[in-house]
């Protein structure tokens, strides 16, 4: 908490402290102002995050060796790490192969897109406004319904989804339409508001103690001395930030094998 010396002054003025708000995701537009075209700081920031991913995937692979260089080795333990604990172990092999492709690039892309909030001169996530945590989700979506719906058929996945077996006929009157709650919306829904209601609240956090210790550095009173304290605290923030960017493109990944399992599985 601010100290009460702090807050004092914070509310005279004395200290330029910058209290983040939700306008600090809606920043104005560069170009075609006031069309759906519009673009602004959050378009460029993931324009620039997609060309990076692209240009790093490039330069990796057009120079891959048997024996790897250390980008390659970096890039070949995250894939190993992601094909170890979220696409195998869920999805088995077989399967887990047919999907590689599309989890390793969320996991990339969504980790990308994460630590651009911690980037300096980017300094905001990708996936802390809804229109990408949403697009990603709709992908994950998209697959499992239509891998789903051709494994087992329209009406066959729905029955496969909210109708399990071994559940005596009455309950199904209460269970289905909740599984299709479930399938239809819950799903996609839960994986858009996790990613983005973390990134937002890193965010928060960052521009708090950030911004504070630099206003208590030049404030001019006796609070100069709290200074290392504060920066300790935003540098903590900073190193969780990395974790939580790394943690939840590793959730989002394993949810997606997951759901993409149950949608393809004989079995509910």
């Amino acid at each position: 908490m601010i100290p009460s010396e702090t807050s004092r002054l914070v509310a005279e003025g004395g200290l330029d402290f910058h209290t983040p708000s939700l306008a600090d995701f809606f920043p104005d537009a560069i170009l075609f102002a006031g069309t759906p075209f519009e673009f602004n700081r959050v378009q460029l920031i993931r324009l620039i995050v997609v060309v990076g991913c692209l240009a790093i995937t490039y330069a990796i692979a057009s120079r891959a060796k048997v024996v790897p260089g250390r980008i390659q080795s970096i890039f070949e333990l995250f894939m190993g790490f992601i094909r170890d604990n979220a696409i195998e172990p869920v999805l088995g092999k077989a399967k887990g192969r047919r999907f590689a492709p599309m989890l390793y690039t969320l996991f990339f892309l969504i980790l990308a897109m994460n630590l651009a909030g911690v980037t300096p001169g980017l300094n905001l996530a990708g996936t802390s406004v809804i229109g990408m945590p949403f697009l990603l989700a709709m992908w994950t979506f998209g697959t499992y319904v239509y891998c789903g719906m051709k494994q087992h058929g329209f009406l066959g996945y729905f029955k496969h989804e909210t109708m399990p077996p071994g559940v005596p006929k009455p309950v199904y009157i209460l269970l289905a339409p909740i599984e299709f709650l479930q399938l239809a919306v819950v799903r996609w829904f839960s994986l858009t508001v996790r990613l983005l209601a973390n990134m937002v609240a890193g965010h928060m956090m960052l521009v708090v103690f950030i911004s504070l210790t630099q206003a208590i550095l030049f404030s001019g009173t006796w609070l100069i001395a709290a200074t290392p304290f504060a920066g300790a605290f935003a540098l903590g923030i900073f190193g969780f930030e990395i974790f939580v960017a790394l943690l939840q493109a590793f959730i989002f990944t394993t949810l997606s094998a997951v759901y993409i399992n149950m949608a393809t599985s004989e079995s509910h």
